[in-house]
């Protein structure tokens, strides 16, 4: 398990270099994170649109926003991934909130598995298990809020209504769960 850690520490260290050139205008460094990231992001635009076409116009006006933005990018306070999936999710949501599908995601035609080498499935699967064991902590108000927002696509006020609480309840739920997540990644990594 340590070279797995050891192996996704230098992943993620590779994504920041590669994150911190795009800030700098590299155009070979932005072809390089759009090979990195695009499978990920675009599997987070797909669930979150459930239209294949709409997924990729998001995914692209995505990859639009990090070109002009890498240079904001803040190593100490998000990891590269998460702050590309957090660009990504937001657009998508915007994308539902401006124009609703009228089909479901059962309707969206299915997305090819990218292959990945052997190295990247290890790193992934150790990031996974380190996410679900520490999302396995939080208590269930929070595990729930933050598994409806980030993995089922869900807006908050759609998460709020859902549980039947004010929307500054879910937000403080994510927010402290959000905190209790880091925490715990800070811990494993």
């Amino acid at each position: 398990m340590k070279q797995a850690h050891s192996t996704a520490d230098a992943a993620r260290a590779h994504l920041a270099r590669t994150l911190v050139a795009v800030g700098g205008e590299d155009r070979a460094a932005f072809h390089e994170l759009y090979q990195l990231t695009s499978a990920k992001l675009f599997g987070i635009t797909l669930r979150i649109c459930g239209d294949r076409q709409a997924a990729e116009d998001v995914l692209h006006e995505v990859y639009l926003i990090v070109w002009r933005r890498a240079g904001a990018w803040e190593p100490g306070r998000a990891s590269p991934i998460t702050w590309l999936a957090t660009i990504a999710r937001n657009r998508a949501i915007d994308w539902r909130r401006a124009v609703r599908p009228t089909a479901g995601l059962d309707a969206a035609d299915a997305v090819a598995d990218p292959d990945i080498g052997a190295e990247a499935r290890l790193v992934a699967a150790g990031e996974r298990h380190t996410l679900i064991d520490c999302i396995g902590e939080l208590e269930e108000r929070q595990r729930g809020a933050i598994r409806r927002a980030f993995f089922d696509g869900l807006t908050y006020a759609d998460v709020a209504a859902a549980a039947g609480v004010p929307l500054s309840t879910t937000k403080s739920w994510v927010r402290r769960g959000l905190g209790k997540l880091k925490e715990c990644l800070d811990r494993a990594g």
